[in-house]
């Protein structure tokens, strides 16, 4: 939709209705508005799969899920350094997303592994910030070509879980720039994300979700990001101040407590109206780009797609030494598989 339509559509809004517009409608949905025409649309979790909740939902994915296809996490596919595989793992995710009707998949997670201990880890590409941007890119590309959104996380230096909420990645500028921020910078300005979604941990003591310079400064002003910012999943902390700061969307809503903040905050004079209606702009451009692109006919091909993601995981293997040649392995021979997972497998991480 053009941009002056969608400025007309927020003129008619009522301030609650915007301020409503920049939180969800309940864990996974945007908020529409029916008399204007404005959809509800769907988001969900990635990043390497479709974790669409067929229950009521919740953070850590303890209900069922809809059956979808578990691709290889980020700790594999990085270690193809192959882009082509990565876009087409993309595609795959994204063409799965129209059949199921999501607008928008939450991932590449791109955080840098800083330490071996971080919970997330298996879910982020590199330590190396070129290889996790080219990853990412690629990922942003495959999937985007298909008119579904991505959400490139956690932005940023989120890289570690212990006390997430609150934690502070303590660093100067030249490391934060030429590591944490690159990672981000890298697939920004190179395959232009549709969201971004902003951390829950501070920076040197400020709360990202709360920071003009990076959510605004640097995101948008220094690297051309043109989507929304949409919080982690409850990483909000001072709405008003977080919506000035560039964080347009807030998930989930809560119990819309922070809606009525911000229509105080404009009546009061505290927080300007146009503010509230660029945040809008964002929102809304996104909903459109899936909406008026969106493929009725997709159709999600389950044993064709769990095909492609253990072709996928094939090349994603490192050999790293091949002694006595015992690759390829003797299909004629008996292989003990030895440890824990032999008896339960993980995968995704979790």
């Amino acid at each position: 939709m053009k941009k002056e339509k969608i400025q007309e559509l927020i003129s008619r809004m009522t301030l609650e209705e915007k301020a409503g517009m920049c939180s969800g409608a309940d864990f996974w949905h945007l908020k529409g508005i029916e008399r204007l025409g404005i959809p509800q649309v769907m988001v969900t979790d990635g990043p390497h799969g479709i974790r669409k909740q067929a229950e009521e939902a919740d953070h850590l994915g303890i209900n069922e899920s809809e059956k979808a296809v578990c691709f290889p996490a980020g700790c594999a596919t990085a270690s193809s350094f192959d882009r082509d595989l990565i876009r087409r793992q993309g595609e795959i995710l994204g063409q799965e997303c129209q059949a199921m009707n999501v607008s928008t998949i939450l991932g590449p997670a791109m955080n840098i592994k800083r330490s071996p201990l971080c919970g997330r880890n298996f879910e982020y590409y590199s330590e190396d910030p070129f290889v996790s941007a080219e990853m990412a890119a690629a990922m942003i590309e495959g999937v985007q070509s298909k008119h579904v959104g991505t959400s490139v996380k956690h932005f940023a230096a989120n890289n570690q879980e212990k006390r997430r909420m609150t934690n502070s990645s303590d660093m100067d500028e030249r490391t934060l720039r030429e590591i944490y921020l690159a990672s981000f910078e890298g697939a920004v300005k190179k395959s232009k994300p549709w969201t971004v979604m902003s951390s829950y941990n501070r920076i040197n003591g400020k709360f990202v979700g709360d920071s003009k310079e990076y959510l605004t400064d640097i995101l948008r002003e220094e690297w051309g990001f043109d989507g929304y910012v949409v919080s982690d999943w409850g990483a909000v902390n001072d709405r008003v101040s977080s919506l000035s700061a560039g964080l347009d969307l807030e998930m989930p809503p809560g119990d819309y407590e922070n809606d009525r903040l911000i229509v105080k905050a404009v009546q009061e004079g505290k927080l300007d109206e146009k503010t509230v209606d660029l945040a809008c702009e964002r929102i809304l451009d996104v909903i459109f780009r899936y909406t008026e692109n969106r493929d009725e006919n997709a159709v999600f091909e389950y044993e064709k797609d769990h095909k492609a993601a253990a072709d996928i995981a094939a090349e994603c293997m490192v050999l790293l030494k091949n002694d006595n040649h015992i690759l390829p392995l003797n299909a004629e021979k008996k292989i003990a598989f030895i440890g824990k997972y032999a008896r339960e497998p993980r995968y995704q991480g979790g």
